[in-house]
């Protein structure tokens, strides 16, 4: 039996305390109904319907988007199916009450395996640099992924890697799955009529020098740039005219060992604008997609071995009057047998692509370290 049933769940910012599942939907890709009118329909069900700022009520629901699902309801070009196909991609709970989480055991998780070398990930870092001498895209979020065996139950996994601490920690179950986020970025948030998103682009290794050489860096800042623009443009699609509005700019900070660049950018909501509508403006995540957003969606689908599974999604809590979700990278999704990683990185026409592999694994680093101390 896991450690987390079912009917329990942590969403990002709450893995001290969990929720009592009142209601659940689970979507995977092909089932033959659309994601966004089920999400819709649940949404309405409890109570969540509509502009959040007129919301009321005591239910909440944690959402979990994969990738997969992610592209549904933003209908851009999906990539692989996920290779933890026991996972949703779609997730809705709704939830009430707080109540301690029980104990967690000792997760044991056994060697890692890439699934492509290092000089794979390089030649797919190639391949988007000569798309972008093409002209094809701006930038891409090159994702890649690796794997072990565990004996352990999956929730006990999961919330290993929710402990590493973070802004959006936290974990979902379901039947013989679980997973457990650590992520630093928030992807969207909404409280009344304001919204803000807080793009990450541009990491280093916490090392003498590294900070100043982020800071200074004109790859990554023209990186972040990009996807700042980005994400300007998606806001303007849900937001009063002239109300978006780039709050901070490349503000470099700490994050278990990595060095961060991110930005927040802020709108007013427009007039009827209801949750869905604000997902179907801001999933999949510019961050890790790239620009143009879906030319870079269509790229990637073609160029990345495995399949993104609950990673590069979205997690977190919509309530009445707003939500909160979490872009998951640093997100594991962990089934029966084995537990999934991704990571990776934005590339420009000024990547080098032995940086790029380096980068995505400093970016694993940090959940590779929770599971191999646990």
């Amino acid at each position: 039996m896991d450690a987390f049933p079912p009917s329990i769940c942590a969403p990002p910012g709450h893995l001290a305390a969990s929720l009592c599942e009142i209601d659940r939907l689970e979507w995977w890709a092909g089932k033959g109904s659309d994601a966004g009118s089920e999400l819709a329909g649940f949404l309405a069900a409890h109570g969540l319907a509509g502009e959040p700022a007129g919301q009321r009520g005591d239910v909440g629901v944690v959402l979990l988007l994969g990738a997969v699902g992610c592209a549904a309801v933003g209908e851009v070009p999906a990539g692989l199916s996920s290779p933890v196909p026991a996972v949703p991609d779609l997730v809705a709970v709704a939830v009430r009450e707080s109540r301690p989480l029980p104990p967690g055991a000792r997760p044991v998780v056994g060697e890692w395996e890439l699934s492509w070398t290092d000089a794979e990930h390089a030649a797919a870092v190639s391949q988007v640099r000569e798309a972008i001498a093409r002209g094809d895209v701006y930038q891409a979020n090159v994702v890649g992924h690796r794997s072990a065996p565990h004996r352990s139950a999956p929730a006990d996994i999961a919330r290993a890697v929710a402990g590493i601490g973070a802004a959006y920690a936290g974990v979902l179950t379901g039947e013989g799955w679980a997973v457990g986020c650590a992520s630093p970025e928030q992807l969207v948030r909404v409280d009344g009529r304001r919204v803000t998103t807080e793009p990450i682009k541009g990491t280093r290794r916490v090392a003498p020098g590294s900070f100043e050489e982020l800071l200074d860096s004109e790859k990554d800042r023209a990186e972040h740039v990009m996807i700042v623009d980005l994400e300007r443009n998606d806001l303007a699609r849900v937001a009063v005219t002239g109300s978006v509005e780039v709050e901070e700019l490349y503000d470099v900070a700490e994050w278990a060992g990595l060095w961060h660049a991110r930005s927040s950018v802020a709108a007013e909501l427009a007039e009827g604008v209801d949750v869905l509508a604000v997902l179907r403006a801001l999933v999949p995540g510019g961050s890790v997609t790239g620009a143009p957003k879906r030319a870079a969606c269509g790229l990637l689908a073609d160029l990345e071995p495995v399949g993104r599974g609950p990673a590069m999604g979205a997690f977190g809590l919509i309530r009445p009057g707003g939500l909160d979700l979490a872009l998951t990278i640093r997100t594991v999704g962990v089934d029966s047998d084995r537990v999934h990683l991704w990571a990776g990185g934005g590339i420009t026409w000024g990547s080098d692509p032995a940086d790029e592999v380096a980068e995505a694994h400093a970016k694993a680093g940090p959940v590779l370290r929770a599971l191999a101390s646990a």
